[in-house]
């Protein structure tokens, strides 16, 4: 599918030319930082040289200091805590870093993770009859919780307290908890609101340090989990995510926990990581236990302290993720002709489809990729403890949250974000739901959304790429949502040389303008341009500026994204 290319607004000049005058840089690296909202010095500084002094005040979320005094009292009481998180990337994390935090603090702890075939999403009521039966008196829930009204008000009939730390958007009613932590509740005053879940119980960690006099380094020791969860959970990279990210980066790097480090050698992945990476080699791993397994599998590793534990534990999960490759390709492929087959579905603007013998735990993967396909919100459905369980995903621009909201009346149950979500409905509801999901979405989605689409964030000339700017461009990371590497469009460039395909479909080739140097290009999945490309006519390239590594030697390279010749 051709995309559309969409020019970023240029941002105020005169704030540009300012910019770039006062930090001495292009201006075109000026520009991009104002389109990003940084405009003076100062702003400048905090993005280059991002520190841990800058985070906020984790008191200034509503509920923590009634959050850290029931903690207070659970430890003081020597109650039993049990440490209860989601069974994804964030989840995991969330609950390696509370388990392990408070863990210096008592012995009276435990975690629980739900089974996600066996429960679904969020709190169950399985989860809690494990607390009532063992004995705990206070549940600390990350990364899920916002919405479980009922469970919540099934554990305060056992005599169980809770402390929710969720990220996701609440309902009209704030479960009666003990304290709820979650920045996106309208009357919380928390000045940012992207954190991932595993960003709110590092503040639950912070704010019980800094009300103990405790060292800052017992919760800083656990910024690599937080990064991981900030890199898998596709938050915003702005603000205290950032910090965290930049962080958590550096520690992944020098001296990451005995898990990470394991799973980290067992992928055979770069030296030295980036968010990208944690995305595509290590998010997908630690999802791969709850998807094929149970999550808790994650959780030991993450948790090991011990060399020889840690590598036995991420080798038992690297086997999970080559299992749940080989499901996931076949669920698409049955998917993929589903939709082909269906004169209906391809005419439509969404895609809704089901299987009952479908895998629950890849069918978001596989939503994924249909999306990839037909650039359309998609839900993939398959059959759950008596009911149709089904993860959606949308396109950029577009809220898929929005759009369940209008099929509520058809749905069990629904959570999620504007870019995905989870739902459960009854079987008889799925054509229904299917024509009503349709029906909105064709509503109200502008056409322009269901086009692929690259956005550029400015013009340039090859010749402005040098070491100084390549360098100032590497300090704008991690790159991530909000933060992505940014995308150059060069017009009239000229290929020198003949291009060639690498792979089956990967196109390499050789650029210049006139006066420039000559510059490497990688083009993936771009193999189909290699005939259509004449040297000596010119054309235009959108891309990113990367620093390739063969054989220890560094060199830049052009990531073409996409291709257009010249009239």
């Amino acid at each position: 599918m051709e995309k559309r290319w969409v020019q970023a607004l240029q941002g105020n000049k005169e704030h540009t030319d300012a910019l770039a005058q006062e930090l001495k840089i292009d201006s075109s690296l000026a520009q991009i930082l104002v389109q990003r909202g940084i405009t003076t010095f100062d702003e400048a500084r905090s993005f280059f040289r991002p520190s841990l002094d800058d985070l906020h005040d984790p008191f200034l979320m509503k509920d923590m200091d009634k959050a850290i005094d029931r903690i207070d009292t659970a430890l003081v009481e020597k109650e039993k805590i049990l440490i209860y998180g989601d069974y994804d990337v964030d989840g995991t994390t969330s609950v390696a870093l509370a388990y392990s935090f408070f863990k210096q603090f008592t012995d009276r702890l435990e975690y629980y993770i739900p089974d996600r075939h066996k429960e679904g999403y969020g709190i169950s009521t399985l989860g809690i009859d494990y607390a009532k039966e063992h004995g705990f008196t206070l549940i600390i829930a990350l990364d899920c919780g916002i919405k479980s009204n009922d469970k919540v008000h099934y554990a305060n009939s056992l005599g169980i307290d809770f402390i929710i730390c969720d990220h996701h958007l609440p309902g009209d009613d704030i479960p009666e908890a003990i304290a709820v932590l979650d920045p996106k509740r309208s009357d919380c005053p928390y000045p940012f609101k992207e954190l991932a879940g595993c960003g709110i119980g590092f503040k639950l960690a912070q704010a019980f340090c800094i009300k103990h006099q405790i060292p800052k380094e017992k919760y800083e020791q656990y910024l690599d989990l937080v990064m991981v969860s900030v890199a898998a959970d596709i938050v915003p990279v702005k603000d205290e995510n950032r910090i965290l990210a930049y962080f958590g980066l550096k520690k992944l790097n020098t001296r990451p926990c005995m898990g990470l480090k394991a799973l980290m050698e067992s992928s055979g992945a770069p030296k030295e990581y980036t968010l990208t990476d944690i995305v595509f080699t290590i998010a997908p791993r630690i999802n791969a236990a709850g998807r094929m397994d149970h999550a808790r599998e994650a959780v030991k590793m993450l948790l090991c302290a011990e060399d020889g534990l840690a590598k036995t534990q991420s080798s038992f999960i690297n086997l999970h993720n080559t299992e749940r490759k080989t499901t996931d390709q076949l669920t698409t492929a049955e998917a993929l002709a589903l939709i082909g087959a269906s004169e209906i579905l391809m005419k439509r603007k969404t895609t809704v489809v089901y299987n009952e013998a479908w895998n629950k735990g890849v069918i978001g993967i596989v939503a994924s990729r249909l999306t990839e396909t037909y650039y359309r919100p998609t839900i993939v459905l398959t059959a759950s403890n008596g009911f149709l369980t089904g993860s959606a995903r949308s396109v950029p621009g577009f809220d898929l949250y929005e759009a369940l909201l209008g099929c509520a009346d058809l749905l069990e149950q629904f959570g999620g974000h504007k870019f995905a979500a989870g739902l459960t409905m009854k079987a008889e509801n799925i054509d229904s739901f299917s024509d009503r999901f349709e029906s909105v979405v064709a509503a109200s989605i502008p056409e322009e959304l269901l086009c692929p689409e690259i956005k550029i964030d400015t013009d340039i000339g090859l010749s402005q790429i040098d070491g100084k700017f390549q360098r100032i461009l590497a300090q704008m990371a991690p790159f991530g949502p909000d933060n992505m590497a940014p995308v150059f469009v060069t017009h009239r460039v000229y290929c020198v040389g003949n291009p060639y395909i690498v792979g089956l479909k990967h196109l390499k080739l050789t650029i210049k303008q006139q006066n420039s140097s000559t510059f490497d290009c990688i083009g993936f999945n771009l193999g189909h341009y290699h005939k259509d490309i004449i040297p000596g006519q010119p054309f235009s390239i959108c891309y990113t500026i990367e620093e390739n590594v063969w054989r220890e030697q560094k060199r830049l390279q052009l990531s073409v994204k996409a291709i257009k010749f010249d009239n």
